[in-house]
């Protein structure tokens, strides 16, 4: 069976021919370059209009095939630039009809992370996509590819074209940023905005542009925008890769063209034991040969298609589509023996203070990260930590005994808390029954509860982070490293947006029981039914929602 694929959900037109063995038989694209300004909508579904028929025609040509050889038609019906997403889906609907041959639309999203599965030989991969419009970390789990984390407003390419094209630099931004880069190392110090295994672009930018107006060369601006930006997206995927413990990391998106984000990824999948994979070039950015790909993979599985369901979906997350052709791969990260457990941020031992047996939590070096900012953060959120821990207890949350604190190694002496992760006992083979996980997740809610009416955010609340005592009385909260002390409602409904998202995305099949059931504890909270609100209020302001 040999498809067609049409892109142009943004200024890419593009069509590719690919079979059902996985041959990539065409390539062919056409990018719309503005001569000043960014992407306007009109004006890319006006190139897409315009490129469209020439580039089926070379791609046939580049195919050796002929338009009756043609089996299926596929394009991308979101997430994108609604004019652009209409233009293209009505010329997938006319060739499909004048060919009389099926029509998929699929989620652009899935069809990078499809090719680059297709083209490197991964399985199973937690993935990193970057791009103008999208920063998502995903991976597959219960039938889906879920979304860990996400960028809470602009997304990392348009990050780096606004400035561009604030400095007088044009577009595409991220290449002349990459190329000024290269030319400092002088840091300049900017904001670092991690939640969770979410991150947020927009603080950054300003200050980044305001650097640049208050007289800054720009190249050390470029330098430090860059390395800021870069290692917040490889310590979200970082995160990620701890919680899901997933074995492979994929990167793929246009702004994978950057070479120091490249090697900033392999070197922390290195130091998780994991293997890196990216596609060539050609298939990181919008492509149709990604779309013709995913429209065969959903074509097998399919129960039935028509013409309704190829209407354009403006906002279509990655996470709202099922992925019947994928398996969980049974393969994990395998630590070293030395070490009882690995997170994002430390490498977690055993030994003994005063005859006690307690862990040895230390925060190590970052080899993707510049030393400015690694050291700032290591320190920082080792004595956060310590304060926390301290400052959730007298708030009637259960944490560890901290016995020592050591900032200039970045290392945390605490109790051995003797129990299980949460992680572990609400999913997997020895998973607890629906009722108890409901009891322990209104426990944890009022346990955030405490913390949240002490002005504590936990900063990175995931069922890794909460320990069940053995005796199954109580919940034992960890790893405050991100958190602070604040009385907004709004750091407190991101508190628990972050909370959610890890929910979903490894307890996918009782999130919502799950969840429901921690804001049922939660309930006791002063100031719930606003935090709540608030939840939803910022779930709303995502690009995809």
């Amino acid at each position: 069976m040999i498809c067609i694929g049409l892109e142009g959900t943004a200024e890419k037109t593009g069509v590719g021919i690919v079979d059902s063995e996985g041959n990539i038989l065409a390539l062919q694209g056409r990018a719309l370059l503005p001569d000043k300004g960014g992407i306007h909508p009109r004006e890319a579904a006006e190139h897409h209009a315009e490129n469209l028929v020439p580039l089926i025609k070379k791609s046939l040509e580049e195919a050796n095939l002929k338009p009756e050889d043609l089996d299926m038609v596929a394009f991308a019906r979101g997430p994108g630039l609604g004019p652009a997403l209409r233009t293209v889906a009505t010329a997938a609907r006319s060739l499909a009809l004048s060919l009389d041959v099926p029509i998929v639309g699929v989620n652009h999203c899935i069809g990078h992370i499809e090719i680059g599965r297709l083209t490197t030989g991964c399985q199973d991969p937690l993935t990193l996509y970057v791009s103008g419009g999208n920063t998502q970390v995903t991976a597959f789990d219960s039938g889906r590819y879920q979304i860990f984390g996400e960028t809470l407003d602009i997304a990392i390419g348009n990050c780096l074209d606004q400035f561009a094209r604030t400095v007088g630099l044009g577009h595409p931004g991220g290449p002349r940023v990459e190329e000024l880069a290269l030319a400092s190392d002088n840091y300049l110090k900017l904001p670092y905005t991690v939640k969770g295994m979410d991150l947020s672009f927009s603080g950054l930018l300003t200050a980044a542009i305001r650097k640049y107006e208050s007289g800054a060369a720009l190249e050390d601006v470029c330098y430090s925008l860059q390395e800021t930006t870069f290692a917040m997206l490889v310590e979200v995927t970082e995160r990620a890769l701890a919680h899901s413990k997933k074995s492979e990391v994929l990167l793929v998106g246009g702004v994978a063209a950057n070479q120091r984000l490249r090697e900033m990824l392999e070197v922390m999948t290195q130091e998780h034991y994991a293997d890196f994979f990216m596609p060539e070039m050609k298939y990181c950015g919008d492509n149709g040969a990604m779309n013709a790909w995913l429209g065969l993979l959903m074509y097998r599985h399919a129960k039935n298609l028509n013409m309704a369901d190829t209407h354009v979906i403006q906002r279509y997350r990655t996470d709202q589509v099922d992925v019947p052709w994928m398996e969980k791969s049974a393969r994990k990260l395998e630590l070293p023996v030395e070490l009882v457990a690995k997170g994002a941020e430390a490498n977690i031992c055993s030994g003994h203070y005063l005859d006690e047996e307690v862990l040895l939590k230390k925060r190590v070096v970052k080899g993707y990260r510049i030393r400015e900012i690694d050291a700032y953060l290591r320190r920082k959120r080792t004595k956060n930590e310590a304060k926390l821990l301290g400052e959730a207890k007298r708030c009637g949350v259960v944490t560890p005994l901290v016995y020592d604190v050591d900032l200039k190694e970045s290392v945390i002496t605490m109790e051995k808390v003797a129990g299980n992760e949460v992680k572990v006992i609400f999913s997997g083979e020895n998973s607890m029954d629906l009722s108890t996980i409901k009891s322990i997740s209104r426990i944890i809610g009022e346990n955030v509860a405490r913390l949240h009416d002490c002005g504590i955010i936990h900063g990175d609340l995931t069922t890794s982070n909460i320990i069940l005592r053995e005796d199954g009385d109580s919940v034992v909260f960890i790893d405050f490293g991100l958190g602070k002390i604040s009385d907004l409602i709004e750091d407190k409904g991101v508190d628990l947006l972050v909370f959610k998202k890890a929910i979903n995305g490894i307890h996918h099949d009782i999130s919502r029981e799950c969840f429901d059931s921690i804001i049922e504890g939660y309930s006791c909270a002063r100031d719930c039914k606003e935090i709540v609100a608030k939840i939803e209020e910022i779930e709303g302001r995502g690009r995809y929602t």
